[in-house]
């Protein structure tokens, strides 16, 4: 009775506690989907973790390669597999990790800070720059400014993320030395405190930039539409008939309501976001869940594989259900249903 009583009182001081219960509740068969989903799709690939451990053994007998399947449950039909690992996801339990001798929630939580640290960033980074440049575009139209960025734009836009990555590496890290080629701290030294959290960013930086220019040229085409959309509703006249500056229009009456589709475009993007990760894990050998995904597919783990794709679809859809909210942040008019 207490627990109900608590999330009544909850409900009464935060008044969209109740959206938010009820979107988390329908999430859960959403959640058993997905897995459901990635297992069967999974199973479709070739190989399995007995076929790499054979293959690492060189000389592995029918025998052995027949004991391993055994031990990892791959010799039980694709129902009986499927059944098992569902029951085990409703006990909260995502496996084993043969590869790494290590469950695979226990290990997925050690390199998700990192992975969210990385993606944090970059989303802040090309949302806040995105924002500003598309800005300067919509207040310069057809403008050499407006050209400039659509250019730039369209520079980072067309650019793979591995080839934006490996050129900043040559330029700052081998030419210049100014930052680290990779990993997430100096491997030997044992820094705290400040001098931590400086080593991190500087091995943060180059990850950060590579995967928010991505982004950062679509969200400025983005608000660039959104912003001279908005310029020419009818109460952006009204304002400058009643003689209000442009700056004031600009910044009280337009950018606010141009920030709906950039919120939108934001939460759709979390997804691109965590498979881009993969690519700049990968280069800059930061160790993330991006770059586990991608020894987790070289290895055949596919318990960790799983549990990282699983995980990875937690995020998209609270990442989904924090944009509704800001979505009744910035326009008051919307109600989130119940």
């Amino acid at each position: 009775m207490r627990g109900f009583a608590s999330i009544s009182a909850l409900s009464r001081h935060f008044p969209r506690s109740h959206y938010v219960l009820a979107r988390v509740a329908k999430s859960i068969p959403v959640f058993l989907a997905i897995a459901v989903c990635n297992f069967i799709l999974l199973k479709l690939a070739p190989g399995d973790a007995a076929d790499v451990l054979a293959g690492e053994a060189g000389s592995a007998t029918p025998e052995y390669l027949a004991a391993l399947k055994s031990q990892f449950g791959l010799d039980q039909p694709t129902w009986a597999q499927l059944a098992h690992y569902v029951g085990r996801l409703l006990r909260l339990d995502l496996g084993w990790s043969f590869r790494n001798n290590q469950g695979v929630l226990a290990l997925i939580l050690e390199r998700l800070p990192a992975t969210l640290l990385l993606m944090i960033g970059a989303l802040g980074l090309a949302f806040i720059l995105g924002a500003a440049l598309g800005v300067l575009a919509s207040r310069h139209v057809n403008g050499a400014l407006d050209n400039l960025i659509s250019v730039v734009a369209l520079l980072f836009y067309a650019t793979p993320l591995f080839l934006v990555g490996l050129g900043l590496i040559i330029v700052f890290a081998v030419h210049l030395g100014w930052l680290p080629t990779g990993g997430l701290t100096t491997v030997g030294a044992s820094y705290t405190g400040l001098r931590f959290a400086v080593d991190v960013a500087l091995h943060l930086a180059m990850p950060l930039v590579t995967l928010a220019l991505f982004f950062l040229a679509l969200y400025a085409r983005l608000m660039r539409a959104s912003m001279l959309e908005v310029f020419n509703q009818d109460y952006v006249t009204t304002a400058r008939a009643k003689g209000l500056s442009e700056g004031r229009i600009t910044v009280r009456h337009v950018l606010r309501n141009a920030m709906m589709p950039m919120v939108t475009m934001l939460g759709l993007q979390v997804g691109t976001l965590l498979g881009g990760s993969v690519v700049v894990e990968t280069v800059f050998a930061w160790p993330g869940i991006g770059r586990l995904a991608f020894e987790a597919v070289m290895s055949r783990d596919l318990n960790l594989l799983l549990g990282i794709l699983l995980i990875c679809s937690v995020v998209v859809i609270m990442a989904n259900i924090l944009v509704d909210l800001a979505y009744a942040w910035l326009d008051p008019r919307i109600e989130l249903a119940r």
